[in-house]
């Protein structure tokens, strides 16, 4: 058994398809195929089920996967015990961020992270929660920025802040005439969400009530990933939506004099840094954190103030 055989078996259990593992191992198919076999052939069991498409483990096999994981994790931090011995930043840093914190976090830290270590190649892959988890699972990214908290079996979790919900209104929804907006406010009609499958949305759900799980804009309906597609819709069609602090910062004057706050408690999400609980690259990842925490707006609260009710992220 070495190595490398256990590197195929990941990447076929990763991909679920022969050729696309073998090109990102970087070898041909046949010496893949060839490998896994002789593994399978020491190990006495079928690591795959190659009559179905696309190629899935054994029950065995996911047995067998899951420690193949562990030890490619093990192997792969002893260079890093050494790089970090030496205070060396190199190599790469993948990271997974949700589409309603990538457009309005990353500016304020990526261009200061890169600038400060050169030797990093930073990968950055827009993707929604439930993505992000798996692939961190996987081994395809190294890190990720979500809302949390997750409580997810394996995942560790960084907090680095709390970022308030604000209400977006058009000047003429009955929400332009209050100063605070309560909970019970937002039973007006006109709420723009999101689409299915993102965290922002369930949470507004969450805020606004669980009845408010469609746009209330009976004669439109629309379906955006965008935060900025909502807040257009608003303009021009009237209605309100909930949006987070972060989305707000560039709002020219017009735009800004629609913004309400919440009553106290306000309503907060927690932003963290997320990864496997044997997760690598721990000096990088904190150099990252440390960049973030850095470089973020000075009035939003650091995780460890307790300021605001945080709201849990469903799924």
């Amino acid at each position: 058994m070495t190595l490398s055989q256990l590197d195929y078996i990941v990447a076929v259990d990763t991909y679920r398809h022969f050729a696309t593992a073998a090109e990102n191992c970087h070898v041909t198919q046949p010496t893949l195929s060839m490998q896994i076999q002789k593994l399978e052939d020491e190990l006495g069991i079928l690591v795959f089920d190659r009559s179905k498409q696309p190629v899935v483990p054994t029950e065995t096999g996911q047995a067998v996967l899951a420690q193949a994981r562990e030890v490619l994790r093990a192997a792969r931090r002893i260079p890093e015990i050494v790089n970090e011995s030496k205070n060396d930043f190199q190599g790469e840093l993948k990271l997974g961020i949700i589409p309603t914190l990538a457009p309005y976090l990353l500016p304020y830290f990526i261009g200061e992270f890169v600038g400060k270590y050169p030797a990093v190649s930073v990968q950055i892959q827009e993707l929604v929660t439930e993505q992000i988890i798996e692939r961190l699972r996987n081994g395809l990214i190294d890190v990720g920025l979500v809302v949390t908290p997750l409580a997810e079996n394996g995942i560790t979790e960084i907090p680095l802040f709390r970022e308030p919900f604000v209400v977006y209104t058009s000047n003429s929804h009955p929400l332009a005439r209050v100063d605070r907006v309560k909970p019970t406010d937002l039973q007006s009609t006109g709420l723009w969400l999101l689409t299915e499958g993102h965290c922002f949305r369930n949470q507004v759900v969450d805020i606004c009530g669980a009845d408010r799980k469609s746009n209330t804009n009976s004669t439109l309906r629309y379906e955006t990933g965008s935060l900025e597609t909502l807040i257009k819709l608003v303009d021009k069609q009237d209605g309100f939506t909930l949006l987070p602090y972060l989305a707000t910062l560039d709002m020219d004057d017009i735009r800004r004099a629609r913004l309400r706050s919440f009553s106290e408690p306000d309503p907060v999400r927690e932003v963290s840094l997320v990864m496997h609980r044997s997760f690598l690259k721990r000096k990088l990842i904190n150099a990252l954190k440390q960049e973030i925490l850095l470089h973020i707006p000075a009035e939003l609260t650091t995780a460890s103030s307790g300021k605001g009710r945080v709201i849990r992220v469903s799924q």
